[in-house]
């Protein structure tokens, strides 16, 4: 292959690589119920995953550096009780809990740094999901005090579709200023499409006290990831590569019926 060639070649492969949809990364934490009622089923299933929600693309998840619940303020860990699961070739990790008290219960993950060599960096998802159960409602806009992590302002179950959440980003217990936050559905059985490439990740920034605003337009999981680079920095290869560090919080969201 000749110099002019070799050039088309990586002209195009360039051309191609900006035509692809650009997906996001997000850290999930499923519970297979959010509000458990007096009566009902209380042993809740936690799926724990990393993932392309939208587009169904699945990436394998180490075994978490931590896993949780955060009840009442206390954190209790929860790592022991994991077991490793497959979902369409790609490890994720599961476990049942049971609830046998009212509460606000916040089920938190802290993940291995992962490598993406498509963003020359490491990622790192602190990951929510806020269950309530028996009709207690008080605590679900407190601190769980992760690295990172977005604290609601909307209750973060109960939701029509439609109905608006809004949270504060922090980073190390501090609010961040105009932070950028990417939503994805999770379209867990691939039943939509989006319309363009540019909808299958959605974006907004948070204003300057780090408090964003959306409104769901489709019932279930929605998830939202605040995203910063952390001042530490990981080795890959013998070389300082940045981390990416997502505040993540799963919210979903029910039709009127």
């Amino acid at each position: 292959m000749n110099k002019h060639s070799l050039n088309y070649v990586v002209f195009v492969l360039f051309i191609v690589m900006l035509a692809s949809p650009v997906s996001a990364h997000f850290g999930m934490v499923i519970p297979s119920d959010q509000m458990v009622m007096q009566g009902e089923n209380n042993n809740v299933k936690i799926d724990l995953m990393f993932w392309h929600p939208f587009e169904g693309l699945g990436m394998d998840l180490s075994k978490p550096a931590d896993f949780g619940v955060c009840i009442n303020g206390k954190k209790a860990s929860l790592i022991k009780e994991l077991k490793s699961a497959d979902v369409e070739g790609h490890q994720t990790w599961t476990t049942n809990y049971k609830i046998k008290r009212p509460g606000v219960y916040m089920f938190y993950m802290e993940p291995q740094p992962y490598w993406e060599p498509s963003e020359d960096c490491y990622i790192v998802h602190y990951t929510k999901a806020v269950v309530t159960a028996f009709c207690d409602d008080e605590g679900w806009d407190e601190e769980i005090g992760i690295k990172t992590e977005i604290i609601p302002l909307t209750k973060p179950y109960g939701l029509y579709t439609g109905n608006v959440f809004q949270g504060i980003v922090k980073l190390d217990g501090k609010p961040v200023p105009d932070a950028e936050v990417e939503i994805e559905y999770y379209n867990k059985e691939r039943k939509y499409s989006a319309p363009t490439d540019y909808m299958v990740t959605q974006a907004i920034k948070a204003d300057q006290n780090g408090v964003f605003t959306y409104a769901a337009p489709k019932a279930g999981w929605w998830g939202f990831s605040a995203l910063n680079t952390s001042d530490a920095k990981i080795k890959h290869n013998g070389q300082d590569k940045d981390v990416e560090l997502g505040a993540v919080i799963w919210v979903e969201f029910i039709d009127m019926k």
